[in-house]
């Protein structure tokens, strides 16, 4: 639930990262710093260095979401355990030493999205205001994530 979206949005989320991976000529990498910070210091480091565009998509808490800032850390690791937001990286230059470009550095979720979506106040309105609403919006992010989880696996499993 949001400004924009005060019956909760029922559309999937943009998936700015694999948008970018498409041009095939840009470093992409999905980051939380709290959830993981040595994959988010790789990611970093392999776009400064990467000579061309590079896009670091980074998970940022926000007060608007609703739960205590303190919890940040735990709150990003919620986010990635659940699959909501997984971690990776594209390095186009990985194609010239004929490997994949596509590095997962999540492991498949083991924590169910609930958990992590309920913690935030910006999906709990939803819940409370309309119940049944809200079980239905989360069905549907639940396939998003299963989709998207699935996708990612099998390009990180391609070559």
């Amino acid at each position: 639930m949001a400004k924009f979206a005060a019956a909760g949005k029922s559309s999937a989320r943009k998936d700015l990262g694999m948008m970018a991976m498409t041009y095939g000529s840009a470093y992409v990498a999905q980051i939380a710093i709290g959830a993981n910070p040595a994959q988010a210091i790789r990611a970093i480091n392999e776009a400064e260095n990467y000579a061309g565009p590079s896009l670091i998509i980074a998970y940022s808490p926000c007060i608007a979401h609703g739960y205590n800032l303190r919890n940040g850390t735990e709150q990003q690791k919620l986010a990635v355990n659940s699959g909501f937001w997984p971690l990776y990286r594209y390095h186009p230059d990985r194609i010239k030493q004929n490997l994949n470009p596509f590095q997962l550095d999540s492991k498949e979720p083991t924590v169910p999205l609930r958990d992590y979506v309920y913690n935030e106040g910006r999906f709990k309105i939803l819940q409370t205001q309309s119940p049944a609403r809200a079980e239905e919006l989360l069905k549907k992010l639940q396939e998003d994530v299963d989709r998207r989880w699935k996708s990612y696996a099998n390009l990180a499993a391609s070559k």
